[in-house]
């Protein structure tokens, strides 16, 4: 199970991460260095657009069980959020119609998953879709993505206060954030899965109990999220696909930044190539990197990179001459090295420097003394978790409250079980994005892994990706591709989190998924 690594700090708590060995065993950390400097530049148009943040204000929202909103009734009342300015604390602004709770698992009511749902303020296009985001981990809490990611109102790192997002995806459609599997965020129950497959069974046993309650029967269903999401949301959708087709009408998926793959094709055999072209912001001394070139022949990484990027591909990957052990692990080694240089380094966003700005959500440290009026991580309040309909007084933590995997997950990642090939199959689409500043999963080892696939008849890739990802008001952005129903992009400066680092990207990304926009190259 990886850990968070902002290695400024000491500290051993799990983040956003990906379940591998943990690579840094003296250098394991809780807080991430998240802070985002973007800058947006928008235009004024004409006419309002239902799909254009920039027409969309807190004064377009309908809250309350006035009347207007659009699912409050006996059912689901006991679930609406009071989402008028102050009711949530340090939320000085309206929040959009909202409902959240725990709901069980099937008919299990000592086993139940916490959600928070909030209908769309789109248009009636938006009124269509119901899309469900999930963290990863594994047991990382999904209000992560809400809070810091595509929710409606955002507190990023570095920030005393929440703000309105104006790229929130609750614009584009409904979207219900869900704390899963049991022993995640405010979930309830003791975790008692095998793999991935149980797993599945679980959420879906909760999801029907959830689409019941809202009568959402039928919206087109999307399942997107990120990192560990790369193995829960290939699952949950092959579930769907092969076992509940009746129950459920999904359409697609889209994971950023998954874990799909082995460490050895995902980092250990991309790293020396991905070091190489960032070596402006890795710093790396020229007798370092050469050691490390120099290591990655012995190892096998260099013939088996160039036979993985090889378009369209000579056939399966061949990774015998891979070797393993100390010498071969390149990815810590680099990792340490960076460290040296830079005490704040991030696996995460490789571009943060010291110092690590305070997070309200993660809360560790030295954090304390930034903002003494505030000790404790904000879900961890009973104010809020009662604002929310949270289990008051939950030991609420972003990642590993519990081992969710009591039993050791063994399920194969969701690129070579076939999985993930079935899911592109049965989808209207399938969108896996990356972002260039990730170093936790490096996208040349997720491309690798995607060009290794086999899907509709066919393996890889034809071309590597190159169309020019163009986001509306803000430029070239990064590349893409789609062949046989698989949409693949790179995202320019960002990490981990696309979301997050590159808000107006993955506002983009959504629109594709639901089939708003045709093109990832157009203007429009």
């Amino acid at each position: 199970m990886i850990e968070a690594f902002d290695l400024s700090h000491s500290l051993t708590s799990c983040f956003q991460g990906c379940r591998r060995q943990l690579r840094f065993n003296t250098m394991r950390a809780s807080s991430v260095s998240l802070f985002v400097k973007l800058l947006f530049v928008t235009t004024s148009l004409a006419a309002p657009r239902w799909n254009d943040p920039e027409q969309l204000t807190t004064s377009n929202f309908s809250m309350g069980p006035d009347g207007r909103s659009k699912y409050y009734n006996s059912k689901t009342k006991d679930f609406w959020v009071n989402g008028t300015a102050g009711a949530i604390p340090d939320v000085k602004f309206n929040i959009p119609e909202s409902y959240a709770g725990l709901l069980p698992i099937g008919n299990d009511d000592s086993r139940q998953l916490y959600f928070w749902y909030f209908p769309t303020t789109g248009d009636s296009k938006a009124e269509d879709d119901l899309v469900i985001w999930l963290n990863g981990g594994p047991g990382c809490s999904s209000l992560q993505g809400l809070l810091q990611e595509n929710g409606p109102f955002t507190w990023k790192a570095g920030t005393y206060l929440p703000t309105p997002n104006k790229y929130t995806w609750v614009n584009l459609t409904n979207i219900v954030y869900i704390d899963q599997p049991v022993g995640t965020g405010f979930s309830q129950g003791e975790p008692n899965i095998h793999d991935e497959a149980e797993l599945a069974d679980q959420f879906l046993g909760f999801l029907k109990n959830f689409i019941d309650k809202f009568d959402l029967h039928k919206k087109r269903l999307w399942i997107t999220g990120e990192s560990y999401a790369g193995m829960y949301v290939p699952y949950i959708a092959n579930a769907i696909y092969t076992r509940y087709t009746e129950s459920f009408n999904l359409k697609g998926i889209m994971i950023y930044d998954p874990f799909i793959a082995s460490d050895l094709i995902l980092d250990e055999i991309p790293v020396v190539p991905f070091v190489e072209r960032n070596q402006a912001i890795f710093n790396l001394a020229d007798s370092t990197l050469a050691e490390l070139k120099v290591q990655a022949d012995k190892c096998g990484y260099t013939d088996i990179y160039k036979q993985g990027l090889t378009f369209p591909p000579m056939g399966k990957l061949n990774i015998t001459g891979a070797k393993s052990g100390r010498d071969c692990s390149l990815w810590s080694k680099t990792a340490s090295a960076a460290v040296r240089l830079n005490p704040c380094f991030n696996v995460y966003r490789i571009t943060d420097t010291c110092p690590s700005p305070w997070d309200v959500i993660k809360l560790s440290g030295d954090d304390f003394d930034q903002q003494p009026d505030r000790p404790k991580k904000y879900f961890n309040r009973p104010e809020v978790q009662k604002a929310i309909n949270a289990p008051i007084m939950t030991d609420w933590v972003l990642c590993g409250r519990k081992d969710v995997f009591p039993f050791d997950d063994k399920s194969e990642g969701s690129a070579p079980s076939g999985v993930l090939s079935n899911v592109i199959e049965r989808s209207e689409r399938t969108i896996v994005a990356h972002g260039l500043h990730d170093y936790v999963l490096i996208a040349d080892g997720t491309l690798i892994a995607l060009n290794n696939m086999t899907w509709h008849g066919a393996q890889g890739f034809t071309e590597r990706p190159s169309n020019k990802f163009i986001v509306p008001n803000q430029g070239e952005m990064g590349v893409w591709r789609e062949e046989r129903g698989l949409t693949y992009i790179e995202v320019k400066m960002s990490g981990h989190m696309v979301p997050e680092n590159q808000p107006q990207a993955a506002y983009r990304h959504l629109e594709y998924l639901l089939g708003r926009v045709a093109n990832l190259s157009s203007m429009n």
